[in-house]
């Protein structure tokens, strides 16, 4: 069972299992949500925490990582050796100050044999959402909610990338969680303000781990028109509440400009990987806008000729979920799912093949090579009735396209 954002409890020491190996095992046969349960992390965070029991929002945190590695991940997704590809720039945009970054990115890299990534190297740099220095940590529970958010991101970045610079830019913690007081209106511009700070400092792809709910003054007001640079990968979760319907989607991943991301559950037998529609990806339309930049016709057609969500996939079920370390907000280790997992993921990918400079929107996911990705046939992430029969693809998955995952998971970087 997923307890409601904002409802974590922040552990302040490490929880001792007997075997470790064992809750790995149930990792890899997507079974750890049989005897535990999930917590989301901010309001508007695509990303959910595995818990110590089924019901509980007390993290389970363990002295060694339990979730998927790096090399895992980098096994599942077919990807070459560290050593090769472009060393690009990822951009993550993310809330609050977080004062053991550097040192959390550290014990991730160091755990599963990646090169270091430090602010003296130039490999990792951190502002704010004005281009200032880093924001000041006041250690308030949303300041540390979020920073499992940012460690989780920052982390998978690495694991796709190990060569990839890190650019972190800093939103207000305020602008991630809403009310009547601070809707979704008052909380993008400054995320906006993030993504223009990314882009001039020379980001080759920005990742985007949130929703909010979209109006059409978002959708096609000035908060959306910083997506509109070619080049650049705009990359955001597609949401963690399965099919949304057919007529809005989260922002910003309903722009036509921005690849959403949406996910699968990755299972592992023995040296196989395989892959099943995550029940919670999100998937959808969005009904105040034209299709994502070079989708093809018969897809957006199941959104009555507008943006149909998702473009691409990988893990995002937290019963797969993947190694995070955070001493910050959770006190160790941790396993994490949610479509926040994926879209630092698949950007990481674009910035590490190094074809940024022909992006525009997801067009070139839907002109890659044949077999630049797998397709992902199993699953759903709504009832096939919840779509209407004509468009059962938006939410039950099959061959080719559909909503929950896409075009499918990478099989390398061909695709990029």
């Amino acid at each position: 069972m997923k307890i409601a954002a904002a409802a974590l409890l922040l552990a302040p020491h490490v929880s001792v299992f007997p075997d470790v190996t064992a809750l790995h095992h149930l990792v890899q046969s997507g079974t750890l949500l049989s005897s535990h349960g999930v917590v989301a992390t901010c309001d508007v965070c695509d990303s959910e925490i595995v818990t110590i029991a089924q019901d509980s929002a007390v993290p389970l945190a363990t002295p060694v990582p339990i979730g998927y590695s790096a090399a895992e991940l980098a096994s599942a997704y077919h990807l070459p050796d560290a050593s090769v590809g472009t060393a690009g720039t990822v951009a993550i945009i993310d809330g609050g100050g977080y004062p053991d970054l550097e040192s959390d990115l550290a014990r991730y890299r160091s755990q599963f044999g990646l090169s270091p990534c430090t602010t003296a190297s130039g490999c990792l740099k951190v502002v704010d959402y004005q281009g200032g220095p880093p924001l000041t940590p006041n250690g308030s529970d949303e300041e540390k909610e979020l920073s499992a958010e940012t460690a989780l991101d920052v982390e998978m970045v690495s694991a796709a990338c190990p060569s990839c610079k890190i650019l972190l830019v800093q939103a207000p913690a305020t602008d991630f969680y809403l009310s009547a007081l601070h809707p979704a209106s008052a909380a993008v511009p400054s995320i906006a303000k993030a993504v223009n700070v990314a882009v001039g400092l020379g980001a080759s792809a920005v990742s985007m781990s949130f929703g909010y709910p979209s109006t059409k003054d978002i959708n096609t007001g000035p908060v959306s028109s910083v997506f509109a640079h070619p080049g650049v990968a705009f990359v955001a979760s597609s949401g963690d509440s399965g099919y949304l319907g057919k007529v809005h989607g989260y922002w910003p991943q309903n722009q036509p400009t921005v690849i959403s991301v949406g996910g699968t559950a990755l299972y592992q037998s023995d040296t196989a990987f395989s892959s099943a529609a995550w029940s919670q990806a999100g998937s959808g339309c969005e009904t105040d806008l034209p299709p994502a930049h070079g989708q093809p016709e018969a897809v957006s057609a199941f959104c009555s000729g507008h943006r149909a969500a998702t473009d691409v996939s990988s893990v995002s079920d937290p019963a797969t979920g993947v190694a995070v370390y955070d001493s910050y907000g959770i006190g160790g280790w941790y396993v994490a799912g949610g479509t926040s997992a994926a879209a630092p993921f698949i950007a990481a990918m674009f910035a590490r093949a190094g074809h940024t400079a022909s992006v525009d929107g997801p067009a070139t996911l839907y002109s890659a090579p044949a077999g630049a990705f797998a397709d992902v046939s199993t699953g759903q992430n709504g009832a096939a009735h919840s779509c209407q029969t004509s468009a059962h693809q938006l939410c039950v998955s099959g061959p080719g396209w559909d909503g929950p995952t896409g075009v499918g998971t990478p099989t390398g970087l061909s695709g990029f």
